[in-house]
């Protein structure tokens, strides 16, 4: 009995940086959301890629988001850097579509991970599909959900 009441104080304590501790959250709700709505947050951010507006772009991503990008090596950790990212990835007219897609459900939380093919614009103007992988992780705040995590990269291999 001892064992499992330290069990449950353990689990309900969160380790924060510098390895301070805090205890979660026990009254938080949790936003009912159908894979659905999760699937169509997807869809929110490709719409704002046809904007052309790396301000409207950036707006999808929380401001402590973390995007590890297709075509940058650096990690864009700020608002700043997301929409810098965008500024220049916006040049290739780019537009995506699903190919595969795994979506899990938490307590107002959210991952769509997948492939996704790309169309964009090459240096000389010609459309090219580039086949990528992708990861978003999401969060609900402030009643709004928003995009904690964003990895995309390309096919390791050949995709035929």
């Amino acid at each position: 009995m001892r064992r499992m009441i330290a069990f449950a104080a353990v689990s309900l304590c969160m380790v924060l940086p510098g390895g301070m501790s805090a205890r979660a959250d026990t009254t938080m709700t949790c936003a009912p959301v159908t894979q659905q709505e999760i699937a169509a947050l997807f869809d929110r951010w490709n719409a704002s890629l046809a904007t052309h507006d790396a301000a409207k772009v950036a707006a999808n991503y929380a401001p402590d988001a973390v995007l590890l990008a297709t075509v940058s090596n650096r990690p864009r950790t700020t608002p700043a850097d997301i929409q810098d990212y965008f500024v220049h990835f916006l040049e290739k007219n780019p537009n995506g579509s699903i190919d595969t897609r795994t979506i899990r459900i938490g307590c107002n939380t959210a991952s769509d991970v997948g492939t996704y093919t790309f169309d964009l614009k090459d240096d000389k103007g010609e459309l090219i599909k580039v086949p990528a992988r992708y990861s978003f992780n999401y969060e609900l705040r402030d009643g709004k959900w928003l995009i904690v995590h964003h990895h995309s990269s390309a096919m390791p291999e050949p995709v035929k």
